[in-house]
């Protein structure tokens, strides 16, 4: 899963799994639901984001993680 966010145009996307969207859905004001052809959830993207969401802070609870990467524009930070 990758969390990126584009501030040009105040973006968030969450990218859940790899493939690539052949469908678009808002499921919310803001909020886009991107499906692949199977109609699985690939993306959700988030507009105007840092006006709804906080991207300052992530935490993340329980998940059963092996590897935890964090990027600053395809820089490896920690």
């Amino acid at each position: 899963m990758v969390f990126e966010y584009h501030p040009d145009t105040d973006m968030l996307i969450i990218k859940l799994i790899e493939g690539i969207s052949s469908e678009s859905a808002e499921i919310a004001p803001g909020i886009v639901a991107d499906f692949d052809e199977e109609n699985r959830i690939v993306a959700i993207e988030i507009e105007d984001a840092s006006k709804t969401v906080n991207l300052t802070a992530i935490e993340l609870r329980s998940l059963p993680l092996n590897q935890l990467l964090v990027t600053n524009g395809g820089r490896k930070v920690a």
